[in-house]
């Protein structure tokens, strides 16, 4: 790996100047890595929107920054549910009526490790509907906005991408013959960054330059993420690793996905996140990508399958 561009301590959001006048749209912010990116822009003068599915958790979120940012912050949030398309639909139509610049959509929130096999309302393996389809949806449906405001999307995706197979599972998306929590979930997040390049390439080839989109992946870090999906043994197991020093805070985790937001002339190319021993820690970089996230074949027949389960067609 080549030195880190940003000195020994890696990026850190001292390098964010005032972001007075820019709005940042993020999702999952009641906890983890997207409550501590969330309160990080306000602190340094952004407009939030959060999209949460939960209205008791949004709004105790918004009293949280309220009391520790103060009133004044530009924060608010529209409830939105990625596990159900209609849902996500109704979220970004408000954005749209409600929200004049994009500078950033953020693709923060996720489920893991889902223990058995669930379906979403609308037929598909959750972790996927939620991960993958969902926002491959809200990216579509908010890129319009996004290109106006030459505007940046932020994926985040997880170094778990690399766990499962190494290529999409076309032949069963709902893995009904061999579901496994691990497997889909690292299914899930390759299909996310999967689509990151894909649609870089495409931007590229419609000569479209206005939108940056950015990969990147969290490390390890001590969020509620398998609190809230995983089975019993991966959340004992989880509870017991935070305790120890190959856990990062989720205020450090936070980190990537800030630095893709708001640093200028970052390469696009890129998958960033911590560089330390297995990128689950350390300085934030550039970390290594698998070359199997970038198969071009793969990645172009997943775009086609997400267009065709989503119902939405891109106009590049």
């Amino acid at each position: 790996m080549n030195k880190n561009k940003f000195g020994k301590k890696g990026w850190t959001p001292e390098r964010i100047g005032n972001l007075k006048g820019k709005t940042y749209i993020i999702t999952g912010t009641t906890s983890g890595t997207g409550f501590e990116a969330a309160r990080i822009l306000l602190s340094k003068g952004a407009k939030v929107v959060m999209l949460n599915r939960n209205p008791k958790k949004s709004e105790d979120t918004l009293t949280t920054l309220k009391q520790e940012l103060g009133n004044d912050i530009e924060v608010s949030n529209i409830l939105m549910d990625l596990a159900e398309l209609a849902s996500v639909k109704k979220a970004a139509e408000e954005v749209l009526n409600t929200v004049l610049k994009i500078d950033a959509l953020i693709c923060n929130a996720a489920i893991a490790q889902v223990p058995k096999q669930t379906l979403t309302v609308d037929g598909f393996e959750s972790q996927l509907g939620v991960n993958h389809y969902a926002n491959f949806l809200l990216q579509g449906l908010l890129y319009l906005r996004i290109e106006e405001s030459k505007g940046r999307i932020i994926v985040v995706g997880s170094e778990g991408y690399k766990m499962g197979i190494k290529t999409i599972q076309f032949d069963d998306m709902n893995w009904n013959q061999n579901y496994s929590p691990n497997g889909v979930y690292s299914q899930s997040k390759l299909a996310q960054i999967m689509c990151v390049y894909e649609l870089q390439d495409r931007l590229q080839k419609a000569g479209k330059t206005n939108v940056k989109i950015y990969a990147c992946h969290p490390g390890a870090s001590a969020t509620s993420l398998i609190k809230t999906s995983g089975s019993l043994m991966t959340r004992f197991v989880w509870q017991i690793m935070k305790l120890t020093p190959m856990v990062q805070s989720a205020r450090k985790g936070a980190f990537p996905e800030l630095m893709c937001a708001t640093e200028p002339n970052l390469d696009q190319k890129g998958f960033y996140g911590p560089t330390g021993r297995n990128y689950w820690t350390g300085p934030v970089g550039e970390c290594k990508l698998e070359s199997h996230a970038k198969d071009k074949a793969v990645a172009e027949k997943l775009w086609k399958v997400s267009e065709n389960a989503t119902g939405f067609k891109w106009n590049l």
